[in-house]
């Protein structure tokens, strides 16, 4: 083995490593209390993120155009259904600037859990969302504990593992 490829191994493993450790650090911090908010869903009603405490809350930030957000769907519903009855809510979080645009991509997309609008990108600004999509899981306690930009087969179970440990804290 080369020392370069020996060398872009070592600096996978580190970064790797310091991810998981400020993953980690971020998540106990105690000062990432998720922004509160309201908004309009697809049933009409409106939602206050701040009401779901004692839940765990997924929120998962969303665009019609994005192909990797519509790839995930199927799986935040999978996600929705196992753990609802635990103390799971899912909501997507759509940032399309039509809501008729969001409508047709979640009666195509077969989306079962509750879509927010946010039209004006408002909520999206105040959770600093640069990527789509973007995954949010929110503790019990209303804090920010981990955030995923964008989506890669595979990550739904990352997410599982994380909702099944925020669930029994």
């Amino acid at each position: 083995m080369s020392i370069k490829t020996l060398f872009k191994h070592a600096s996978s493993v580190v970064c790797a490593g310091l991810l998981s450790v400020s993953i980690q650090l971020h998540a106990g911090s105690g000062d990432n209390e998720a922004p509160d908010f309201t908004l309009k869903s697809n049933s009409g009603e409106n939602l206050r993120l701040a009401e779901q405490r004692g839940d765990v809350v997924l929120l998962n930030f969303w665009a019609s155009w994005c192909g990797p957000c519509r790839q995930e769907m199927p799986h935040l519903n999978e996600l929705q259904a196992r753990y609802e009855a635990l103390g799971l809510k899912v909501y997507g979080v759509n940032v399309d600037e039509s809501s008729a645009e969001a409508e047709r991509a979640i009666k195509s997309l077969k989306i079962a859990f509750p879509v927010l609008f946010d039209n004006s990108n408002t909520v999206a600004k105040l959770f600093d969302i640069d990527a789509m999509p973007t995954t949010v899981i929110i503790d019990k306690n209303g804090n920010m504990r981990y955030l995923h930009r964008g989506y890669k087969s595979g990550y739904e179970n990352t997410y599982d593992k994380q909702v099944v440990s925020l669930i029994r804290e």
